[in-house]
């Protein structure tokens, strides 16, 4: 499994539920690496969407121990055994993780490579990503130039920002 998030400086990815920024290349970003794909996300990642809706052009299954949660077009999995019991039906190269904090956090040590964009300023985040850079099991594999952000389509202003490509080191465990 792959995954994908945008972090700041402190690796921060959210405050009260929301983006820390909205880019619309970085938009693209993640459009280009999901299309086509299985997203696995949480339910208040959901809920964040348009309309609450799943994302077209994919299959969204939401890890949810919420019993009374039924999203139209959406697959549940009410736990990591359920989720690995449905994933068997799908190639887990095709399998991205897209968040929130809490999936990341359960399915981080199951997946082998994350794309990471990465926001050259710090921000007041409540919620954080594990700092890759930091961490013995990942390596930094590719960063692309930097780019600045376009006052026109984005959030914030003049803001410099990267997409880096990190690899486990070693293999990771199945779910």
């Amino acid at each position: 499994m792959k995954l994908v998030v945008a972090v700041d400086n402190n690796w921060g990815i959210g405050k009260n539920g929301e983006l820390l920024a909205r880019v619309k290349n970085d938009l693209r970003y993640f459009r280009d690496l999901t299309k086509g794909k299985t997203v696995v996300l949480g339910s208040t990642t959901l809920a964040t969407f348009p309309n609450g809706q799943p994302l077209k052009n994919r299959t969204n299954i939401v890890l949810s121990r919420r019993e009374d949660y039924h999203p139209e077009g959406a697959v549940m999995a009410r736990s990591l055994h359920q989720l690995g019991e449905i994933l068997k039906d799908y190639d887990k190269d095709d399998v991205v993780v897209i968040g929130g904090a809490s999936v990341y956090d359960q399915l981080l040590r199951y997946c082998d490579t994350a794309y990471i964009t990465k926001f050259k300023k710090t921000f007041e985040a409540d919620t954080f990503f594990p700092n890759l850079d930091e961490s013995e099991d990942w390596i930094l594999v590719s960063e692309s130039e930097p780019m600045l952000t376009d006052p026109e389509t984005d959030s914030e202003k003049d803001m410099e920002y990267t997409f880096c490509e990190y690899k486990r080191i070693v293999m990771p465990i199945s779910l």
